[in-house]
Parts: C-alpha cells; structure tokens; sequence
C-alpha cells in the first residue's frame, strides 16, 4: 500500500498526524491541514463517490483553480482506482468538452461559477457526465441542475457511509497496486490534439524518487503551488515528491497574490516553466528603467558583476578576493531586494521545465544568486528524465540524467528515453501508444546531443529544426529564446529553412511593458493593434532585433519581420495551455504574413473577424508593416 500516492498519505498520517501537510490562504490568513485532517478528507470524499455509484476504472475531471480540494479529489480518486484527468482551468467550453468526451467521465470537479457555467454549457454532448461538483460556493446558491452538488456534501455523503462500514475506505485503498494507474495527464499538444497519458502510482513515484535522490527535499520544507494542476510540472513536485517526501504545499489565496504569499512562505524550492521565468525578469528590466538615473546605473553595474561570477562559477573557476568583494557590494545592494521582491530569497534550488529557457534568461537568474536549473522531460515520462546537478549547470545544456534513466540518441538525432518513470501508455489509442513506445523506450520527439562530459543538449522539436540556404541546422526555437529576452516582446516565431530565402519573424509585443514604455515618451495609443502600429515600437523593437542579431551566424539572422496586430493566444489554438507555440498551427492560420515576409512587399493586409456583445460579427481589415534589417 506504501507504495501507491494514497498509500504513502496514509502512512503520513498514521506516523506524523499533526504536522502540516496542506496550507492554503483564505481572506489573508493561512489555514492549515494537517496529514491526519488529509487522509480524513480524501476518505470522506472517497466513500462519497461510491456512494453516487462510481466504481473502479471509471474516470474524474478536474477544473479549477489551485487549491485544497484538487488534490483531496485526486487522491479520493486513486484511493478507488479511479482515474482522474486534470483540465486547464483556461480552457474554453469546446476544449473542456472534448476532454470529458475522450475520458468518459462520470463526474467532474469544478471550483466555481465560472467554471460550472461551461460545463453546463457543453454537458449535452457529455452524456456520461452524472455529477458536477463545485467547491467555491460563491455564486451558487441559485444554480439547480441535475446532479449538481456542493463538494461538502460528497465528503458528509461519505462520512456517513464510513459511520456504517468503518473499514471499507482502508479496505479498497489496499487493493490499489503500484502498476494500477494513478492519473490521465494530458499532452502538451504543441503537433496535435492532446492525448491522455496514463502514468502508474510506479511512475510518478520512480520519477519523483530519482529527483530527491539528485536534489533533497523534505519535512520543513515548503513548496508554493501556483501553476495548474493539471500540468505534470506541478503534478510530480506538489503532488508526487510532497507524498514521497512529506514537504508542505501551500496554495496562495488568489492568481494575482501569488509573488506576495510567496514571499511569506519562503519556499525552498521553485518549478516553473520557461513563460513565469521570463515574466520575472521583464518586471526587472522594467522596474530597472523607471527608477532614477542614479539607481539605474547602480543596476547595470551589478549585473555585470554578476554576470562574470555567472560565467566563473559555471566554467569551474574561483573568483579572486576583489571580484568577490564587488560580488557581495552587489548582491546586498541589488541581488539581494531583487530576489526578496520576487519571493525568491529563500529558495535553494528553482527549476524550469516544459520548454527550453533561453541562455540569456538563465545566466541573468544566476548572476543574481538564483540557483535555477533546467530540466527536461515530458509528460509522457512523468516530468523529468534530465536535469542539472548542483555545481554543474550550463546555460545552454539540460544537465545530465536521473540515476535510473537512459537516454540515447537514434541514427535520426531523436532523445529515446527508457526509465521507471515512463508511462504505461496513451488512453485508448493504441496506435499513439505503438508510435511513441518503441522496445520500452519513449521517443520523445525532441532532436539533441550529448556532449563529451555527458550533459544532453536539446535543439529544438525534431519536426522544427530547419535546414538554412548554407545548409546548417536551424532551431527556431533558440532565436526565439532570444528575442523573448526582451521585456516588450511577449512572443516570437521565427520561420526558415523549407526553402525560404532568409530568417523572417512575426512578434507579438508586450502590452502591459510596451504600454509603459510608450505612456514613459508620451506616446498615445488606444488598443494592442494601435500601439503594435506605432513607429516608435517599430524602432525599440528594430534595436532589439539587430542586437539579437550579432549574436547570431549570418545564415540564421533575421533579415524581415513584422509586429502581429494581435496576441498570440491558446483560444485560437496558437499556443498550448503551458504557453508553447503550436508552430503547424501557426503556419497555416498566418501563411499569407509568412509568404508576404519571405518575399519583398513593404506591407500585409489581414482581415480579423470581431464579435460584438450583441452576437453580430464583422471582418476589420489591417494593414501590418514590414520592416526589413540589413543583409548578414
């Protein structure tokens, strides 16, 4: 039993039942859980669902927010060996229906208002769907539809069950094994539509026992879980080391409090993916650019101090006694209340996983004393297969593999992986299944190498990298990276290769920086489109291009691009829940801007369909400037 997710909550609870296992922050105060009020909860929720009837192998949704409840929902589940599905709490009705349809789902956890409205909106064409559960009351009193049930009175449901038959909820947790399938986690879909994959009690516990073995964590030890839950990321770090390894998670009150509840926790570690990384350092930058001349120059100096510890410390060299004492000048002048003001002070080891981070935005993390590291992997292996050691992080590698894992690379340049931690399969569809599992090794998709100290270096998706008119390889990903570097460019997509003349780039701005920066010289402007226009913005983002550009070899440098009238968005199905960009997607939705920027016109016309609040739509045309840069 020890050996399942519940199993090992079980265990907690009956070793240390008054340590902290859960905390959440409600109207400013942090409420506590303890590991026996845990296992209370999960087996009150449990006995609830058998109760309204579900049976083993049957599945549950879940859809809200970060909190409590979630992971209460989700070990009730596994303690049945029913399979949860966790859904992006962003995803728009027709994404949530077509999930529910794929898992068959009898019942679905909802936190809110909002996110019970969409699935009353599409529950017609979910006819297995029986029960809607919410656990946010807020809004709700009104509401009557079928099956629809406050998360209160499953857990009373249950614990009146348990009243009757006080052994069945230890009963049925015993009958859970190890190989049983613990969760359904959706695929990041950056080629497709997502998949369900299925990942054993085993696997999360394989993936997360060889993370602790590289990187300690443990009781006393405090985890914010910030990031949705139905991501692997936060699955394998809140949800499978926390059971393995007794830490505390703790949920912050709302999305926009999280850095605050962040700093009044003080987690000892941090997982982000690439978008919350970069985030953080466009606040730097622009926090840096409207302070005071004196206190910006102060800032440029520090992080060139910082930058050359970076570049010391990860090339293996000692700093001298000088630099070291410039070093500690910075870090308590700027270091230090930079890290503070980000909620960052404490934390020993921050990681950054679901995509490549870009050089320049990991060596700025170094230089102000974080110890960020990359890791790599995908879902389908729980999360993690590679990752930095302490002491020896390159900026442009993913570190070295986990204790149990293989890694190879094919005859093709393709990442084969072979690990505990690799998932039993894709939810009824087999020939996924086949495609990807090969001989017990996973093939990732990704094309890479490994270098002679052993550290892997991932280029870019094997389907995306590109061949240039010299003949090189080509990631656009890295240039990508690159360009995000900046605090006034959201996203980039780059395109090359496939028998384009040059490099051309289509960008979307940061609205809320580049807003800033435009309000800072006076320079007026109403909406996304209007501002992404203006020739001022045209300039800032020419500067940053052309110095992304000398970093560069000719052949991959940006000879065109254009500023998109509007965002990139994962609605439209441009990018994924976890912010990566569905690169297919976007050639065939923008391939009259990717023609006009691989050919010589000055300008695009782009039609947008708008709708009005009264329901009527109409087509706005708009016309993009393109910017050409002096030939390599």
């Amino acid at each position: 039993m020890n050996d399942t997710l519940p199993g090992l909550l079980a265990r907690r609870a009956a070793k240390r039942p008054h340590e902290v296992a859960l905390r959440e922050k409600e109207f400013g105060i942090w409420q506590e859980i303890t590991w026996a009020e845990y296992l209370d909860r999960v087996g009150a929720f449990a006995l609830g669902l058998v109760q309204l009837g579900i049976e083993k192998d049957d599945r549950i949704a879940i859809i809200g927010d970060n909190r409590p409840e979630w992971v209460i929902a989700e070990l009730a589940a596994q303690s049945l060996g029913v399979l949860p599905l966790g859904l992006y709490q962003d995803s728009i009705a027709a994404e949530l229906a077509r999930m529910l349809a794929a898992a068959e789902a009898r019942v679905i956890v909802a936190e809110d208002q909002e996110q019970v409205d969409k699935v009353l909106e599409v529950r017609d064409g979910v006819p297995g769907l029986e029960y809607v559960v919410y656990y946010d009351p807020r809004g709700m009193y009104a509401y009557e539809a079928p099956g629809l049930m406050a998360f209160e009175e499953v857990e009373a449901l249950g614990r009146r069950r348990r009243d009757r038959a006080p052994d069945e909820f230890a009963a049925r947790l015993a009958g859970v094994r190890a190989e049983d399938t613990a969760l359904l986690c959706t695929t990041s879909g950056t080629t497709s539509i997502p998949k369900l994959a299925m990942l054993s009690h085993a696997n999360l516990l394989a993936m997360a026992r060889q993370l602790v073995e590289v990187d300690p964590m443990g009781r006393g030890d405090e985890f914010v879980s910030f990031l949705p839950m139905a991501w692997i990321g936060e699955q394998m770090v809140g949800v499978a080391s926390a059971m393995l390894t007794g830490f505390t998670v703790n949920f912050p009150e709302e999305t926009a409090t999280v850095r605050s509840d962040m700093r009044e926790i003080g987690p000892a570690f941090l997982m982000s993916p690439p978008r919350i990384w970069e985030n953080m350092v466009s606040d730097v930058q622009v926090m840096a650019e409207d302070t005071t001349p004196l206190k910006r120059r102060i800032y440029r100096w520090a992080m060139k101090e910082g930058e050359v510890r970076a570049e010391e410390v990860a090339s293996g060299r000692r700093p001298g006694l000088p630099a070291r004492l410039r070093h500690r000048i910075a870090d308590w002048t700027v270091f230090h209340p930079i890290r503070d003001q980000l909620g960052l002070d404490k934390v020993r080891r921050a990681y950054t996983g679901g995509a490549a981070l870009g050089p320049d935005v990991f060596r700025f993390f170094h230089s102000i004393g974080v110890n960020l590291k990359q890791l790599y992997g995908q879902t389908e292996v729980s999360g993690i297969s590679v990752v930095h050691r302490d002491g020896d992080i390159r900026f442009h590698t993913v570190g070295t593999p986990f204790p149990e894992t293989e890694i190879r690379i094919s005859d093709a340049g393709e990442i084969l992986c072979r690990s505990p931690a690799v998932f039993q399969g894709y939810f009824r569809n087999a020939k996924a299944t086949a495609e990807t599992l090969e001989n017990g090794w996973l093939h990732s998709g990704d094309a890479g190498y490994f270098e002679d100290d052993g550290h892997l270096v991932v280029i870019d998706r094997l389907a995306d990298v590109m061949k240039l008119p010299d003949g090189t390889n080509f990631s656009p990903q890295y240039v990508e990276n690159k360009l995000k570097f900046s605090p006034y460019v959201r996203e980039a997509v780059v395109f090359g290769g496939a028998g384009a003349p040059f490099v051309t780039t289509m960008i979307a701005i940061d609205m809320e920086n580049a807003g800033q920066w435009a309000e800072r010289h006076r320079i007026p402007y109403t909406t996304f489109t209007d501002l992404a226009r203006r020739a001022e913005i045209y300039r800032l983002i020419r500067g940053h291009v052309t110095s992304v550009n000398e970093d560069l070899p000719g052949a991959a440098r940006i000879r065109r691009f254009l500023l998109l009238h509007k965002e990139l968005h994962a609605d439209d199905a441009e990018l994924t829940r976890t912010r990566k960009i569905r690169r297919r997607h976007i050639a065939a939705r923008f391939g009259d801007i990717i023609g006009a920027l691989q050919g010589d016109r000055d300008s695009v016309t782009v039609s947008t369909e708008i709708t009005y609040q009264d329901g009527r739509t109409a087509e706005v045309a708009h016309e993009l400037r393109i910017e050409t840069l002096d030939a390599p």
